[in-house]
């Protein structure tokens, strides 16, 4: 299994971070986690290319999650490709209904379906198993652990875990715990007044204990720049006993 980071950024654009975007890949599945802004032209430099792509997973609904959504749908049509699912928490359907109303004449070009989860069942997505937990957001969303499929699998015990918009909190270090790798919001530095996304300081401390191998910093702000080694080095004397580094658009995680 591979992740590739296609967004490692934010709402707040800069050059060389697309807003949030992941790609998972095994063999010949493929599934796009998260949907921002810019997250299309990473994915057309990769193999597997939006024309691979025909799940996308949401975490949530902001707008630095899914401003990607339809230009996906109208770049698939017109690349000849029949169908998109799109799945996400509760809301997705009113999301995507929503999309359609206002770029009409894209209803209809391909078969789109949408597929709304939840915490309280595990899950499979573009063949891959999936759990889900509850994030601390400003919005409603979801955490998803991964693993691929195999009658043995337990999803909540997947190798790989993204965290998606939310604080730091014992919940989603307990929901993690045992991954080998975990993709977790540390939007800010240090010193930042900021709610509904962690610091650094208080991501190690929420991480404290927990049996994970890579922590990649993601969804990071303009603040971080040029900040990400002290970022990381405060994760770790906060308590985090893994490997930190800030996540980059381009990185590939081998699973």
């Amino acid at each position: 299994m591979e992740l590739t980071v296609l967004g490692s950024g934010s709402a707040m654009p800069v050059s060389d971070r697309a807003q949030a975007g992941y790609l998972l890949a095994d063999g010949d599945r493929s599934l796009l986690v998260d949907c921002g802004e810019g997250v299309l032209h990473r994915l057309a430099g990769t193999d597997v290319g939006y024309e691979g792509v025909s799940t996308v997973l949401l975490t949530h609904h902001h707008l630095d999650h899914v401003a990607a959504l339809l230009p996906l749908v109208k770049a698939r049509w017109l690349a000849g490709a029949e169908h998109l699912t799109v799945v996400g928490p509760t809301g997705t359907k009113a999301l995507v209904d929503g999309l359609l109303d206002v770029h009409a004449y894209l209803d209809g070009r391909i078969d789109l379906s949408v597929r709304e989860v939840s915490a309280s069942r595990p899950f499979s997505a573009a063949g891959f198993d999936v759990a889900a937990r509850e994030t601390r957001h400003s919005m409603n969303g979801l955490a998803y652990r991964f693993s691929p499929p195999s009658v043995d699998a337990d999803p909540a015990e997947g190798p790989l875990t993204l965290s998606g918009d939310t604080e730091a909190f014992g919940g989603m270090a307990a929901f993690a715990d045992g991954s080998d790798a975990l993709v977790h919001d540390c939007s800010f530095p240090d010193g930042t007044d900021v709610s509904n996304h962690p610091t650094p300081t208080s991501l190690g401390e929420s991480l404290a204990g927990a049996e994970i191998d890579t922590l990649l910093l993601s969804h990071l702000y303009p603040h971080t720049g040029g900040r990400e080694r002290e970022m990381a080095r405060s994760v770790r004397e906060a308590g985090f006993g893994g490997t930190v580094e800030a996540a980059r658009d381009g990185l590939v995680v081998e699973l």
